[in-house]
């Protein structure tokens, strides 16, 4: 299962693209995520950036919210607009104690097993957040040319 729908409005580019809770159905959507994104980025450096960041939220929807489960569904939003570029992240698991990880990935210091890819994309994109529990990713990347 995957597929894709774009819409067009008002200087903004909007796609949603939503694939199983397979490991190979994830590098495929990264994939195209960047291809779509490629043009929006202000420079190489931006597109690696925003690439390191998306691909290790959907490693993190795949592992955690799916468990490997291609019988899974997660959802990968892509919001363009002149000020920002916007991924959101939905897997179907039951989340986690984000203050906990959150916490913990603050002091800069992480031994734990988890929680280092949430300091990787705190370094990498401008906003980190979650929400649905921590089933929901938004990673938020500040865009320096316009559309």
């Amino acid at each position: 299962m995957s597929g894709s729908s774009q819409s067009v409005e008002h200087d903004a580019l909007a796609c949603e693209f939503v694939f199983t809770g397979d490991p190979a159905a994830m590098i495929a959507v990264r994939d195209r995520v960047m291809d779509f994104l490629h043009e929006h980025c202000a420079d190489e450096q931006q597109e690696i950036d925003i690439m390191i960041a998306l691909q290790e939220g959907l490693a993190n929807a795949v592992l955690h919210g799916c468990r490997n489960d291609p019988s899974k569904v997660i959802r990968c939003y892509v919001d363009v607009t002149p000020e920002a570029i916007t991924i959101v992240i939905t897997d179907p698991g039951e989340g986690f104690d984000t203050a906990a990880v959150i916490e913990s990935t603050g002091v800069g210091t992480n031994l734990t097993q988890h929680g280092r890819g949430i300091n990787l994309m705190r370094g990498l994109m401008d906003e980190v957040s979650y929400r649905r529990g921590g089933s929901e990713l938004h990673l938020k990347k500040l865009r320096t040319r316009q559309l």
